[in-house]
């Protein structure tokens, strides 16, 4: 794979999961049963892509296995909020309330791992909350629209946590293994909620939920794996903060979800936030890097 192409195979991979909000809706399926369904596709994606790209089958250790349950957990109930959101506000809130999980990564890094919070840092959180309120029509807490954003921003929050998660055992674990791992345990989370309804889902539901777990979730995260053993981790997160913009542009074009003035605004901001977030963190994984070679 050269550069266009791993930059070509980058924005295919954004654009497929910028479509989960977008193949959710069109699911008239429970969340609890898209969200099995997809884990259960995205489970046969990936080991399709580890049979074919014939990686290694690392051997985990019991805190590997520890790590990897909690972050299926997470997942789960990541997935299951979004969802949520999406049937409840539509595909362009869940997604923008979602985008706002790097807010939530700068604070949490700074509880969980005692560093320091940057002003700059600080100032991300801070665009990240005047988007979130000029993307909400209003703070009725009886109104859909602040319904779901709240569960955007409990599955933003989760994922954060799963990022977290995965932090902590990167470099040990191949992504794509822990990704396969990761929606075994959310198909195991969601099974016992899923059995009584799936013999009445329809079929065409299947076939977005199919999409949904092999584009979406099995496709989408290995050609961002694959991508990266050319492409670098800070363009790989520009391109990947493209992913509300698809997701927010397909939902205008299929569901005619126009967004307002003020809701364009807040996406502005919220976006913006992720490219500058991503850049400073590559940007500080790099220094901390030559400063290891150099010592």
């Amino acid at each position: 794979m050269n550069h266009r192409t791993a930059l070509g195979a980058l924005h295919i991979g954004a654009l497929f999961f910028g479509l989960t909000g977008v193949f959710g809706k069109l699911a008239s399926a429970t969340p609890s049963i898209i969200v099995f369904g997809r884990a259960v596709f995205a489970v046969l994606a990936l080991a399709a892509f580890t049979a074919l790209s014939q990686q290694g089958w690392m051997r985990l250790q019991r805190q590997d296995w520890r790590r990897l349950a909690l972050g299926g957990i997470l997942l789960a109930g990541h997935w299951v909020s979004f969802f949520i959101a999406v049937k409840v506000a539509g595909v362009a809130i869940a997604t923008l309330g979602f985008a706002s999980f790097p807010a939530f990564t700068i604070m949490l890094e700074g509880l969980l791992f005692r560093e320091r919070i940057r002003a700059n840092e600080m100032l991300l959180v801070l665009l990240v909350s005047v988007g979130l309120v000029l993307v909400t029509p209003d703070f009725n807490l009886a109104s859909e629209a602040t319904g779901g954003l709240l569960w955007a921003l409990l599955s933003g929050l989760l994922f954060s946590l799963l990022s977290l998660i995965n932090r902590a055992s990167s470099g040990r674990i191949p992504a794509v293994q822990a990704a396969l791992c990761q929606n075994a345990v959310v198909a195991l989370c969601l099974l016992p909620l899923a059995a009584p309804g799936v013999g009445e889902v329809p079929a065409l539901d299947w076939l977005w939920i199919g999409l949904l777990g092999v584009f979406c979730t099995g496709v989408a995260h290995s050609l961002f794996v694959a991508s990266l053993a050319v492409i670098k981790a800070r363009t790989a997160a520009v391109v990947f903060a493209m992913e509300p913009v698809y997701g927010i542009a397909m939902a205008w074009v299929i569901f005619a979800e126009t967004p307002t003035p003020r809701m364009f605004m807040g996406g502005v901001l919220i976006i913006l936030a992720i490219v500058v977030s991503s850049r400073l963190s590559t940007g500080s994984q790099g220094k901390k890097l030559k400063t290891a070679e150099s010592a």
